[in-house]
């Protein structure tokens, strides 16, 4: 680009917030303009504002760290020194909605990472590998809003990213059913081992909400736009269970899925590797070369080997093999705060000035 884009990062000083600075520190198409928070952070410096709690592995940019940081609820002071926003923000839903919507209306969009608006019916919620087309909604929220290029558009769950983009390569075989456990990294959580020292050793088998986020949210990607709304796919029907794990990134799912047709093991695995989307064939900065890797051997996918596939933003699929009570069951495993949470705001991002739909101000 020319000229770069100014982003504010709303919810800045979270663990989703520090990785958005981490991911946009030296980006080719965003600089970072403006940092926002709580009241009680408002008028420090970003790294007084975290003081200890830095939880990325690569250091505080220098230039983010000496930044003062604005109250993300002074929405049209923070909003006049920038042409798009990332939102982190840690309040309640309706407080998001609020908000998000309150910086939609000064012509600022919204690209978010919160699950707030992940079921309003105008606003995209996509993984622009599966479903791009869903941008196409926009121009709808827009009329509702009464904006000219303010609008949010929102990223999924972190836990559906390691089995969602294998029904999307597998979509022509007519998946109807899924069952799904995963099991979660500290990280999905905003925590490290550090602030949670009882999660080394442990399992615990509940985490709030989750399990209706990965039921639903994979028919609202499969669905479609209808008279300005998107309406959800029927199939497949999907039942899970989620648990939290002593790893700090990456989320793991043991899947068993039942097919319309009958597709071979070489068939699958061939639908996988050649899995591409708007991303890959618009050689976007944070897209994976290749999206989706099947691993051959008995043992992998594994956190230590396969977490940064594709620096975190690809996805791993192994153990593929025939069920005796679903047709095929296999392991997948995603970097849940880059594909699936951080990372994937940022390449939806890229995906809409790609597509026009964030421009300077």
């Amino acid at each position: 680009m020319e000229q770069k884009l100014k982003a504010g990062i709303l919810g800045a000083t979270g663990m989703v917030g520090q990785r958005f600075i981490s991911l946009l520190a030296d980006h080719p198409y965003f600089e970072i303009a403006a940092l926002a928070a709580s009241p009680r952070s408002a008028g420090k410096t970003y790294e007084e504002a975290v003081g200890g709690r830095w939880k990325m592995e690569t250091p505080m940019p220098e230039k983010v760290a000496r930044m003062t940081v604005m109250n993300v609820t002074e929405v049209e002071k923070v909003a006049s020194q920038v042409d798009m926003v990332f939102s982190a923000v840690d309040m309640s839903k309706d407080e998001i909605r609020r908000i998000e919507e309150a910086y939609a209306k000064t012509e600022t969009p919204v690209v978010s990472n919160n699950s707030a608006h992940r079921w309003t019916p105008d606003v995209p919620m996509v993984v622009p590998e599966i479903n791009v087309e869903h941008f196409d909604v926009i121009p709808f929220q827009k009329k509702r809003l009464g904006t000219e290029r303010g609008f949010i558009a929102v990223k999924p769950n972190c836990s559906i990213q390691a089995y969602t983009p294998a029904l999307a390569a597998w979509k022509e075989f007519g998946p109807t059913e899924l069952v799904a456990a995963t099991y979660q990294a500290i990280s999905g959580a905003g925590k490290t081992f550090r602030d949670w020292p009882e999660m080394v050793g442990n399992v615990i088998p509940f985490i709030s909400g989750e399990e209706e986020k990965s039921e639903k949210e994979p028919l609202r990607i499969f669905g479609q736009i209808e008279n300005g709304v998107i309406v959800p796919a029927k199939e497949p029907v999907i039942t899970c269970q989620c648990v939290r794990i002593p790893v700090l990134n990456g989320h793991t799912a043991a899947a068993f899925v039942r097919f319309r047709e009958k597709p071979s093991k070489e068939e699958l695995i061939e639908k996988l590797v050649s899995f591409r989307g708007y991303p890959q064939e618009h050689a976007l900065p944070s897209a994976p070369k290749q999206f989706i890797q099947y691993c051959e051997e008995e043992n992998r996918p594994q956190i230590t080997i396969d977490v940064d596939y594709e620096r975190g933003m690809g996805v791993s699929i192994g153990r593929l093999r025939e069920d005796t009570v679903y047709d095929w069951k296999f392991i997948g495993m995603a970097h849940n705060t880059l594909r699936g949470a951080a990372g994937g705001a940022v390449l939806c991002a890229e995906t809409l000035v790609s597509m026009g739909y964030i421009t300077k101000k």
